[in-house]
């Protein structure tokens, strides 16, 4: 409820003035609101088992030796704070409760100990053995490229099921047989309910970035799919921020679970640098393509896909490097994209909010919010692009006068101290924090990414079996198909209800 009032709140500041001026008096009230979501995190729970001490080195840890030998190969030898705490206790089978921002070493926190538990074993058709739970397909594949020379190490096999992509390969991935399957929820709602995979014989389940799973709405679905996994197995359940959103899978699905956290909850780090940078609205679109006419690579968000569009195209027309990427685009799209930015073909990704988690790029300095976001949360998961794994970088937000106080809310919300400066196109100032620079003027053309477009695609992920496109229904799924799909009313009005919520960042 909070979290909805105050996207309510800031969509608001875009109006008028004289509308801003009489929502002034609700200042009070939302100054209330953000000192009660700061007070939403739980009490976590108590841990009854002595946990295992940390380790200082992968070497210490007890694992296959060919994991070992894989970890040397990749340059992996000292493990993050969050790898060294929680995964002695993984290892040993222990559910874990981790926090960490983004970018901490999450993945390799739950990886390892999934396929060190399922080293030698082999999975029955439709039957993994270890499950993965993502909220995005972005995720989905940051997940399975990062633990793929583990389990190409230890002759296990990964599948990624997500929407967006054919559903029909994934069914026979599973049929084949999977030893991990990492998942979004809508797509293995579909597949469980197609008869395409069972969730009985897992004995692993790892929740990653619980808490965007909750604010997505995907509640529902995750506790139904936990239903179906043994009640004895292992859970591993890592999130950036601990709040009443998975309280209930803490409570309900974790037993006597290792805590550990590595940052605080507004996930401040130390090697990111903070920028409000105050500029009138006219000089605010010239201040934007300065920026990233910079010399390197910079991720620049904002509100919507068509804003996205529209600056990505500007910005080509200057002579810069760069793509927009949002909801509005195939998978197969989204993921060309992502791999010209990430191989510096594309210098500027304009972006929505779908990129804002589950996208890595190494050497990213500098995260631009050319509209700030709806809320702390996102602000956290925006600038968690940049300065990872330890490194150094800078997130920018540019903030026109109407948007002062909203802006400074937000900040106290995620617990940051900013430096903010007022900037001017062309000013030295500008330059000394972001490298900006007067873009050539030469226009440039980037080749777009096919719009292939696969099966399934055009759909959120949660909305189950409803979102099936005419073209695959018509291609020969059947009539059981299109029962399924009327038959899912229910998810069709909880997936309107989502869309609804969330166009802005679609």
């Amino acid at each position: 409820m909070n979290r909805t009032r105050r996207t309510s709140g800031n969509s608001r500041r875009y109006r008028t003035d004289k509308t801003s001026a009489r929502s002034s008096g609700s200042a009070r009230d939302s100054r209330f609101r953000g000192q009660q979501t700061r007070r939403q995190e739980f009490a976590l729970p108590v841990t009854l088992t002595e946990p295992l001490p940390a380790v200082e080195t992968f070497a210490a840890l007890d694992i296959p030796d060919r994991l070992q030998s894989a970890l040397r190969a990749e340059g992996v030898t000292v493990p993050f704070p969050i790898q060294a705490a929680t995964l002695p206790n993984a290892l040993a089978g222990r559910d874990v409760l981790g926090r960490g921002r983004t970018g901490s070493g999450k993945t390799l926190a739950f990886g390892l100990p999934v396929l060190a538990r399922l080293d030698g074993q082999r999975a029955q058709p439709r039957q993994p053995l270890a499950l993965v739970l993502v909220p995005t397909r972005e995720l989905a594949q940051q997940v399975t490229d990062a633990l793929t020379p583990y389990a190409r190490a230890l002759r296990l096999r990964l599948t990624t099921v997500v929407g967006g992509l054919s559903i029909g390969r994934q069914t026979s991935a599973l049929r084949a047989g999977a030893e991990v399957v990492v998942a979004t929820p809508g797509r293995l709602k579909d597949l469980i309910e197609r008869g395409a995979c069972r969730l009985d014989q897992v004995a692993v389940t790892v929740l990653d970035e619980a808490d965007q799973m909750a604010d997505m709405g995907f509640m529902p679905q995750v506790t139904a799919l936990l239903d179906q996994v043994p009640a004895d197995g292992q859970r591993l359940l890592f999130s950036a921020t601990l709040d009443r959103n998975i309280d209930l899978l803490v409570r309900r699905y974790l037993h006597d679970p290792v805590v550990h956290s590595v940052d605080p909850s507004a996930g401040a780090v130390t090697t990111m640098e903070h920028h409000l940078l105050h500029v009138h609205d006219a000089d605010k679109h010239t201040a934007a393509t300065e920026i990233a006419a910079r010399d390197g690579r910079v991720l620049m968000f904002l509100d919507t896909k068509h804003a996205a569009d529209r600056l990505a195209k500007h910005l080509l027309s200057v002579g810069v490097r760069a793509s927009a990427l949002h909801g509005g685009k195939s998978q197969a799209q989204r993921n060309r994209t992502l791999a010209q930015f990430k191989d510096g073909h594309v210098t500027v990704l304009v972006a929505t909010n779908v990129a804002a988690r589950g996208i890595h790029v190494e050497g990213l300095d500098l995260v631009v919010n050319v509209d700030p976001p709806g809320d702390h949360k996102d602000y956290l998961h925006r600038g968690g692009r940049t300065a990872r794994a330890g490194e150094s970088g800078t997130v920018v937000t540019l903030v026109l006068p109407h948007q002062r106080r909203t802006v400074d809310r937000l900040m106290t919300d995620a617990g940051i101290t900013p430096q903010a400066v007022r900037i001017r196109p062309g000013e030295a100032e500008l330059h000394r924090i972001t490298g900006a620079r007067t873009p050539s003027g030469v226009p440039v053309t980037v080749t777009p990414p096919a719009d292939v477009r696969p099966e399934g695609e055009g759909r959120r992920e949660g909305e189950g079996s409803v979102g099936r496109s005419r073209r695959a229904r018509a291609a020969g799924r059947g009539r059981s198909d299109r029962a399924a799909a009327r038959s899912g009313g229910g998810d069709r009005a909880a997936a309107r209800a989502r869309r609804l919520a969330s166009r802005k960042n679609s």
